[in-house]
């Protein structure tokens, strides 16, 4: 090779470019061989894997951390490898990150893509070994048509210190999940436990014990930045779960457990002894950033450029569009819930995401549009009791049958708004176990809207409780349930729950299965196109 060639090739790693065989004229030149040039301690490792977000629209993202400062590198090759893959120059990941670095990587549509991160340590330049994953495009073009989709979805992962026991193997569920083989998976929120210790054994049913794979900080309740960061470290120590992210392409949302069990702006933390930090407001700017750095979305802004949103759209193909929602950033204080007037107690999406909601769904081209959830919509979820006795309620219902009130002004607004949009189907998790519901204004003491299906998923590898009450208000009838005969069942009882959605390219018939920690499906129901 000529010294010009090496120059060039240089120059092309250090400025940032993306390097393939047809820019190079010849095979990718080499990051710098670890084992021959330092000690094993000097090469950076990727102590939690990969992971993949937010694939659609040609793109998609790739995660990774390291355990020092780093360059992440990424090449996306092809099913026969990677003599002749694209590679990428990511960010530089830093302690201000946890280590965490992401990449947006070019998708376009075609097979299966095999993709591999590493690290170059910032200061030797010295490489990780490769991790790989395996990540499927989304669909587009003129034969977008006539792939089927199939995806997974759930919540609820490590909670009420059911956490990764290895002696079970892990968290079986996610390997459940995975040999299904979907395109991807919406995760529905609750996607650490910061507010529920782990301790290294726990008591399960007829006495048997559970032994958990404990780490630094998690006996305790997560209240600073690191401690928050801790949760998602630790539950990407399981095998089943790195394998998973691997080859799964995840779209995140949020809950409460990752910042504190039913938290809303007035939140009182003074009486609970486990918290030092008492300020709410603390604890929910740690958790969330705690949470955008470990989520494998794509990064996205506020108009304002301050502000990385979780509500988002993600379009994968003509037939699936997937309107993720942020029931948790918005919201009034919890409270009986009966205001008769909207603002801001009353306010659970806001003003903001409830427009643009009705206004997305509304413009949507795709033949199925999934609203994701993070919390269900007819499903009554105490939070105890106010200062005058009355019933405190964190998710929409409110327990009274009649017309809307408090957080269900907002939901009477939006379905008024998208009556007659086609194939709408809300997916959601939270209550740990699983159902199907039909809601339907023929029954509904509210009744401008079209009917719908929810579906409920979860646990993923935390207990289970259920079932919970419906409310009148929408018209749910409850189609199918299965939960645990006592509460806070561990995984040993079986009751731990994903979904999965297919969708069929011919007849265009979006089919939904609840399946068990074995994959077998407890529940299904085809729905037909309109």
């Amino acid at each position: 090779m000529h010294d010009h060639d090496a120059s060039r090739r240089r120059f092309l790693l250090r400025s940032g470019g993306a390097l393939s065989l047809g820019a190079l004229g010849g095979a990718l030149p080499a990051l710098a061989a670890p084992a021959l040039i330092a000690a094993e301690s000097a090469r950076p490792t990727l102590p939690s894997g990969l992971q993949f977000g937010d694939v659609g629209d040609g793109r998609g993202t790739v995660w990774a951390r390291a355990d020092r400062a780093a360059r992440l590198w990424v090449e996306v090759g092809d099913e026969d490898g990677f003599r002749r893959a694209l590679r990428l120059r990511g960010p530089l990941a830093t302690a201000a990150s946890d280590f965490t670095a992401r990449l947006d990587l070019p998708l376009p549509p075609g097979p299966m893509r095999r993709v591999r991160v590493a690290f170059e340590d910032a200061r030797s330049g010295v490489r990780s070994d490769w991790c790989e994953g395996r990540l499927r495009p989304a669909p587009a073009g003129p034969l977008a048509h006539a792939r089927p989709v199939r995806f997974v979805w759930g919540g609820d992962v490590a909670g009420q210190g059911w956490g990764i026991n290895p002696e079970i193997g892990g968290m079986r569920i996610f390997e459940a999940m995975r040999q299904r083989d979907p395109d991807f998976f919406l995760h529905s929120g609750d996607t650490i436990y910061a507010d529920g210790p782990i301790a290294a054994e726990a008591t399960a049913e007829d006495g048997r014990v559970w032994r958990n794979l404990v780490a630094e900080g998690v006996h305790k309740v997560a209240e600073t930045l690191d401690e928050y960061r801790g949760r998602y470290r630790y539950n990407l120590r399981d095998d089943h779960l790195r394998r998973f992210a691997a080859q799964v392409p995840q779209i995140w949302q949020w809950d409460d457990h990752e910042v504190v069990n039913n938290w809303s702006p007035a939140k009182d933390l003074a009486a609970d002894p486990r918290y030092t930090v008492k300020d709410i407001d603390v604890l929910v700017r740690r958790a969330r950033q705690a949470f955008l750095e470990y989520s494998p979305q794509r990064r996205g802004h506020d108009p304002d450029g301050r502000r990385t949103r979780i509500e988002r759209v993600v379009r994968y193909g003509p037939l699936l569009d997937v309107f993720v929602l942020d029931m948790r950033s918005y919201r009034g204080s919890n409270s009986d819930n009966l205001q008769t007037v909207p603002g801001a107690d009353s306010a659970f999406l806001g003003r903001r995401q409830l427009r643009e909601l009705a206004d997305n769904l509304r413009r949507s081209r795709a033949v199925w549009k999934i609203v994701a959830a993070d919390m269900p919509l007819g499903l009554q979820v105490p939070d105890g009791v106010d200062a005058q006795g009355r019933p405190r309620w964190e998710a929409v219902a409110n327990g009274d049958p009649g017309l809307p009130r408090g957080r269900e002004l907002e939901f009477a607004e939006l379905l008024r708004a998208i009556r007659g949009v086609d194939n709408v189907v809300w997916l959601t998790a939270d209550v740990h176990y699983c159902a199907a519901h039909h809601y339907d204004p023929a029954r509904a003491a509210f009744q401008e809207f079209s009917q719908f299906w929810e579906f409920v998923a979860g646990p993923l590898n935390a207990g289970s409780f259920g079932p919970n009450a419906l409310d009148a208000t929408f018209g749910p009838q409850v189609v199918f349930q299965k939960a645990p005969p006592h509460p806070n069942a561990s995984p040993l009882a079986g009751f731990q729950f994903f979904g999965e959605v297919n969708i069929d390219p011919d007849s265009l018939a979006l089919s939904v299965d609840l399946r068990d920690l074995d994959g077998r499906s407890v529940f299904a129901k085809t729905l037909t196109a309109a």
